[in-house]
């Protein structure tokens, strides 16, 4: 019996090591447990064959030493009350053949993934015979390992490419027909059940409509959540729509912010109406709003919340002790899965902790000595070092020059379709307001006012400015993607944005300057475009752009600029030795990061008692910062994020935690 309604999905964070849930992957999925979770479902996926080689660190169910460690998980979960399951799969041609022991990919055609480029070798009748083998054989590993079930990945995946005519070409009995294309699937069900017994918890996670024309259809995707009811065979279905063999198509399984909200949830009621039959799903639904409506409209039996849980994994307990309001949001931004697909692990981009949870604090325990802190700069790494030092039980002041919170965030949500950033900084403030942070809008802090405060601590945290003094010449002509973006500059009519920082900024210019109607060039030096966006978070600007039919130029630099009465020149080089090119335009936005504003930290360096030094082993270990260069100061000092070089949020919120959580 479960606790309550709410489940993570299969999600692959990428903590396994050598293939296996050790302590870090442990220590992940209690952190949820212990906060009221009633089921969590480990790895997305596991695989379960040697010629399924894993692409963002997958568990490694083909091997006996896995046991010990899932057992270990498996208890770890059960002793706060949580149910623990676990998704198996063969990736089929959802992979490479040129990862771990380079066998050749298999799948019912050749037709290869655009993902991931690999021409698969079509299945042969002994590769069906050995997978279905595999396939029980991990399914008997999970069950003695304690635990409670398990599930199937049917979408994107081997079992899915079977399933679907785009992806299958073979003759009867593993292709033809709708029964011929599952008959893989449920003779591994069959397989499973009669080796784990009837008690053990069985489903599929499969789409129901891969939205393809010649794929499978809505019709077809009822037909088969009938077939794998009346099979007895399985005792909940999961949900899914779309495909994901592209970006594009990914993104619409898995939207980013921007995007609607749980765009698939009334699709998985029509599967829940059609068969009534036990459902879950997930697919951005972010908030508990959504969450109760799902269940208490009788689309689903349990609401998958993953990438919220990523965000705050104690939604359960918050909601349970009446502090809704306290939930950490998440917004949509995609860093986590952003950053698996791109060969990392997943981290959220404003919760430092997940994760990380052998090192970093979910909950701040309050501090044996009770300092005074002065934090300047109040974006997100600034708030951050706010919200940790009060919570801590320090007395904290934050100096910010402008009128509101936000820093590079509120530059950000100046696009629509991230205006949910917001909710990193209103997260914070209100936690800063709840600890009794003070707050100095509207100041610009020299060293006087921050001695002023008498502090123990001094955080500067204020970021940076756009770096546009990068060419050879011309520096003087041209803009920044911050001037667009704060509309303090309109774009021109031919515009040449020049993208040497790959990251959101030239981007969200782009698709101001691209509802301009202005006729728009985006130049990378790059042989990739805006690789620090990354996969699923490109596409909603991709498609916006393409729509406004912007010029997309890689592996080519501007050099120089100069004016030709009332246009510009830029005179383009390459860094692969090209011929020179040139371009006549009306205004050439740059972006280039930033630059750190680091006047005041520099100001007080000298006067500090560590001389703005971090002890980078104290740091790590989890240790205070005791340097001591100068002994008659009172405070110590310490800058993050943007003011110490050009990164992300995430980092300048990673900065902040590690730093104040032991102080």
């Amino acid at each position: 019996m479960l606790r309550n309604r709410i489940m993570t999905t299969s999600h692959e964070p990428a903590y396994s090591e050598d293939g296996m849930p050790k302590a870090r992957y442990r220590a992940y999925h209690v952190a949820r447990a212990r906060a009221g979770l009633a089921l969590t479902m480990t790895a997305g996926s596991a695989a379960v064959s040697r010629d399924s080689p894993p692409v963002f660190s997958n568990l490694l169910l083909y091997k006996d030493e896995v046991v010990p460690w899932l057992k270990e998980l498996a208890d770890a979960v059960h002793e706060h009350g949580t149910a623990v399951m676990i998704q198996l799969t063969h990736l089929g041609r959802r992979t490479r053949w040129d990862k771990a022991d380079w066998l050749p990919a298999v799948s019912p055609s050749h037709r290869r993934e655009a993902s991931h480029r690999s021409f698969p070798k079509r299945i042969e009748d002994w590769d069906i015979e050995r997978i279905r083998k595999d396939y029980v054989d991990a399914a008997e590993r999970v069950h003695v390992a304690g635990f409670d079930g398990l599930e199937l990945q049917a979408y994107g995946h081997l079992m899915d490419q079977f399933w679907s005519a785009l992806t299958n070409d073979l003759d009867s009995p593993y292709g033809g027909s709708l029964d011929d294309r599952l008959r893989f699937t449920f003779e591994v069900l069959t397989d499973i059940r009669k080796r784990v017994g009837p008690h053990f918890i069985l489903g599929v996670r499969y789409t129901a409509d891969e939205v393809l024309e010649g794929g499978i259809s809505r019709e077809d995707g009822l037909e088969i959540s009938r077939k794998l009811k009346n099979s007895g065979l399985v005792d909940f279905l999961n949900v899914v729509r779309g495909h994901i063999d592209t970006d594009a198509g990914l993104t619409d399984v898995i939207p980013v912010q921007g995007m609607g909200s749980a765009p698939h949830l009334d699709f998985a009621g029509e599967i829940r109406a059609a068969t009534q039959f036990p459902t879950f799903h997930a697919g951005r639904i972010q908030d508990i709003a959504t969450a109760r409506h799902a269940i208490a409209s009788g689309k689903l039996d349990m609401v998958g919340l993953t990438r919220a849980h990523i965000a705050d994994p104690h939604i359960v307990r918050k909601i349970l002790e009446h502090r809704e309001e306290e939930i950490r949001p998440c917004v949509g931004a995609n860093y986590c899965l952003d950053r698996i697909y791109q060969g990392g692990s997943a981290y959220c981009i404003h919760n430092a902790a997940s994760g990380r949870e052998l090192q970093m604090p979910h909950e701040v325990q309050p501090a044996g000595v009770k300092r005074k802190v002065v934090v300047v700069g109040a974006g997100p790494g600034g708030l951050e070092a706010a919200r940790v030092a009060s919570e801590r039980g320090h007395t904290v002041v934050v100096f910010e020059a402008a009128s509101n919170p936000g820093g590079q965030i509120r530059l950000t949500a100046q696009s629509p379709r991230r205006r949910e950033m917001l909710g990193i900084i209103d997260w914070r403030m209100a936690q800063c307001t709840a600890h009794g942070v003070s707050f100095r809008f509207d100041t610009l802090a020299e060293a006087e006012d921050v001695l002023a405060e008498r502090p123990d601590v001094v955080i500067i945290a204020t970021g940076g400015l756009p770096h546009t003094e990068i060419l050879v010449s011309g520096n003087e002509h041209v803009v920044s993607t911050w001037d667009i973006l704060s509309g303090g500059v309109k774009p021109g009519a031919r515009v040449l944005l020049f993208d040497d920082a790959g990251d959101h900024c030239a981007l969200q210019a782009a698709e101001f300057i691209s509802q301009s109607d202005a006729r728009l060039e985006i130049m990378t030096p790059d042989r990739t475009f805006a690789p620090e966006v990354m996969a699923m978070n490109l596409v909603p600007y991709m498609r916006t752009l393409q729509r406004a039919n912007v010029t997309f130029t890689v592996t080519y630099r501007v050099q120089k600029v100069e004016r030709i009465g009332n246009s510009l020149r830029a005179i383009i080089g390459s860094d692969y030795g090209g011929p020179e090119q040139e371009r006549v335009v009306d205004q050439v936005v740059v972006n280039h990061g930033t630059i750190p504003l680091d006047e005041l930290y520099f100001a007080l360096k000298p006067m500090s008692r560590n001389g703005g030094a971090v002890d980078y082993g104290a740091l790590l270990a989890g240790r205070p910062q005791i340097l001591a260069a100068n002994h008659q100061s009172p405070f110590r000092l310490f800058r993050i994020g943007d003011a110490v070089a050009a990164r992300n949020t995430h980092a300048a919120i990673y900065d902040a935690l590690r730093l104040l959580k032991d102080l």
